[in-house]
């Protein structure tokens, strides 16, 4: 087996075969024909292909993304189209891909990676974490009949996704900078997007600026309203595009919408009735996943006044003694080797505490390391508890 990174031109011929198995309806005579036609949206990818006798039979990609993590943008590595055509699996060539896919990454600056798996337990051998799944609302247009005869100060416009991508781009690069764990496709990606034709846009503006914004369906007359993610930078905005839901009260019979890990949709009104769950199935609806791919390169994160030495274990990457110090409001993270490390902890360890998702009490019962004590307090003081919402669907 010999693992190859492919030019944009070749993907056609050696990666659609394999995505249009692995994730399309089998088989399909257009499948290939409706992937190649889309392959102008994926040429910033890095792609890789595992070759058997010179003929691909699996390959992986990494889509250059942008994330916040506590604050800061990073670049981050969105692990993607994973596949292994079913004659070459249980082989280890998709763990071989991903190893090799985030070495690149890192070595060109990424220093943290995400995904959606399509089983986390492969993922998390490879130094990968669990994030929060988004909810899904599902309500009567009853719940938010109120709205319609609220007074808001501002407005709803709502179109196609060509007509308003401009400002469904800045809501999203505000978001960006705002919300822990969200990310941001690259240009070339979101022009798949905005290319989109079976969804309408709604967008809320006050004063001039875009506040809200939701991608959303009618499956047909009497049945539902069925929307994406609600993406809103102020309770306002959400409540001008919650109004907008109701004033197809005449039209549909309910709306169903996917709201961020932290949001309370019970709470938004009174006598608001809804159905709020979160589903995760694998490998249909997976929560996402991340790792840290560079200790070093998190430095200058807002974290908590804490000190303390951390030795990383059994990793390509990162594996090692790390000073890690934020005493300075922000964290000061640098390798040493004469240190004795206060904590043992391996890449999800880590990972999981730097994106917020665990307590250092949790580390010994997820099999993540050792930290008791005073570096246990030390680690909760530097990367105290949040909850990421990674929005980007890659």
């Amino acid at each position: 087996m010999e693992i190859r990174q492919i030019h944009a031109s070749e993907r056609q011929a050696r990666s659609v075969p394999i995505q249009a198995y692995a994730f399309g309806r089998s088989p399909a005579a257009d499948v290939r024909e409706r992937m190649q036609g889309n392959q102008r949206f994926y040429a910033e990818h890095t792609t890789v292909v595992a070759e058997v006798d010179g003929v691909a039979v699996a390959d992986a990609s990494a889509v250059p993304m942008r994330q916040n993590v506590r604050g800061v943008i990073y670049p981050m590595a969105g692990i993607a189209g994973v596949a292994t055509l079913p004659q070459a699996r249980r082989r280890g060539y998709a763990s071989a891909l991903v190893t090799e896919l985030l070495g690149m990454m890192r070595d060109n600056g990424y220093p943290v990676s995400t995904l959606y798996p399509f089983r986390p337990s492969f993922y998390g051998r490879l130094g990968f974490v669990g994030l929060p799944q988004t909810k899904t609302a599902v309500f009567p247009l009853s719940s938010v009949a109120w709205l319609r005869e609220a007074s808001l100060a501002g407005s709803v416009r709502w179109g196609t996704l060509k007509e308003h991508y401009d400002a469904y781009r800045a809501l999203i690069g505000r978001l960006l900078a705002d919300r822990h764990g969200f990310a941001v496709l690259p240009e070339s990606r979101m022009s798949e997007f905005s290319e989109t034709e079976d969804h309408w846009l709604a967008t809320a503006w006050v004063d001039d600026t875009v506040a809200g914004a939701v991608t959303y369906r009618i499956s047909g007359f009497g049945d539902d309203l069925v929307a994406g993610d609600l993406l809103t930078a102020s309770p306002l905005g959400r409540a001008l595009l919650l109004g907008f839901f109701g004033t197809h009260a005449d039209q549909v019979e309910k709306v169903s919408l996917v709201v961020p890990p932290a949001e309370s949709p019970e709470l938004w009104g009174t006598d608001f009735a809804a159905e709020i769950s979160a589903t995760t199935a694998f490998p249909a609806s997976p929560a996402p996943m991340a790792r840290v791919l560079s200790v070093e390169a998190l430095a200058g994160m807002p974290v908590g006044d804490g000190h303390v030495t951390v030795e990383v274990l059994d990793d390509p990457f990162i594996a090692g003694h790390y000073e890690l110090d934020g005493t300075a409001g922000a964290l000061d993270a640098r390798r040493v080797t004469t240190l004795v490390p206060d904590a043992t902890l391996t890449v999800a360890g880590l990972s999981g505490l730097v994106y917020g998702v665990l307590d250092p009490d949790e580390l010994p019962i997820r099999g993540f390391g050792q930290a008791t004590g005073q570096a246990a307090g030390q680690l909760r003081t530097l990367f105290p508890r949040a909850l990421p919402y990674l929005h980007a669907h890659f």
